[in-house]
């Protein structure tokens, strides 16, 4: 792995507001910044009848575009191009588990599509082995910007906690100077029988103990590790994707998981993890774990 934040550039509007988190996220990290466009003739109806070196004189013009613009907004910012032909969801892993992260925009149409289609960055966000972070039009400025600072949000199953997850979260929190709030949300289990009315209120408390105690284990070694960071610890009843979508809302980035497993059919990234993608007011990270 070379230590990169890679973007992928298509020339919109949408994809220079992606370049532009990319690029703090590069200087936060001291690294450089890698800008890909992957040009795919089938892919896009409207270039199947374009020959290579008309299409990648319009790829090149966007990642031109994309240099100078970081070039005026940060001169001290080391900045890569490329340029490649192929098939988009290899290209796009291939260059994303050779960085530390990868960064896609989107318009916003249908949740994911945009930068690709839909199928194409569900397909990228399935099978790569490093983190992604996707951002659409409405999500808030990106760090270092003006405006709201916010903090860090992590979804966490203390069932099977993810050091991954926690370990990403926790750098994000370390690097902005901001807090990190860590969210699990545990629902109620299905009972029958006449006599569990009366003890659901013993159930739910029982539940609720163990889960407190669970998240604060999981948390310990990462808070040990970072005692500059300040956490928010926030374990109740409720629905993970609904609670990680409303804590969107004064949120920097929202950090998910997205468990390594093979799907029979197609793509699979879990269905928490999908509605974040769709619901959340911010940046959301999507990192693979074991």
């Amino acid at each position: 792995m070379s230590r990169t934040v890679t973007v992928g550039v298509d020339g919109s509007r949408e994809c220079l507001a992606a370049v532009d988190w990319a690029a703090e996220e590069a200087l936060r990290r001291a690294v450089p910044l890698r800008l890909l466009h992957v040009w795919s003739k089938d892919d896009d109806p409207r270039t199947r009848l374009v020959d290579p070196a008309t299409a990648r004189g319009w790829g090149e013009r966007a990642l031109g575009t994309a240099q100078r613009r970081l070039c005026r907004r940060h001169p001290g910012l080391d900045v890569e191009t490329e340029w490649v032909s192929g098939d988009p969801v290899e290209e796009l892993c291939v260059a994303g588990d050779e960085a530390e992260v990868l960064v896609l925009g989107s318009r916003g149409l249908g949740g994911l599509a945009g930068f690709l289609a839909g199928s194409v960055s569900l397909a990228v966000l399935a099978r790569i082995q490093r983190p992604v972070v996707l951002l659409r039009p409405h999500n808030r400025p990106a760090a270092g910007e003006d405006g709201p600072a916010g903090e860090v949000v992590v979804g966490l199953d203390v069932s099977a906690p993810a050091d991954e997850v926690l370990a990403f979260g926790f750098a994000v929190a370390d690097r902005y100077g901001c807090a990190l709030r860590v969210l699990h949300t545990w629902a109620v289990p299905a009972v029958h029988g006449p006599d569990m009315g009366g003890a659901l209120p013993l159930l739910m408390s029982e539940i609720a103990q163990d889960a407190s105690v669970a998240l604060d284990e999981a948390l310990a070694p990462w808070t040990e590790k970072y005692p500059g960071v300040s956490v928010v610890r926030e374990c109740h009843q409720g629905r993970p994707a609904q609670d990680l979508a409303e804590a969107s809302r004064d949120a920097r980035l929202v950090v998910v998981g997205r468990k390594n497993r093979r799907a029979r059919i197609g793509t699979h990234i879990g269905a928490v993890t999908h509605a974040v993608i769709h619901h959340s007011l911010a940046p959301v990270a999507v990192v693979p774990h074991d």
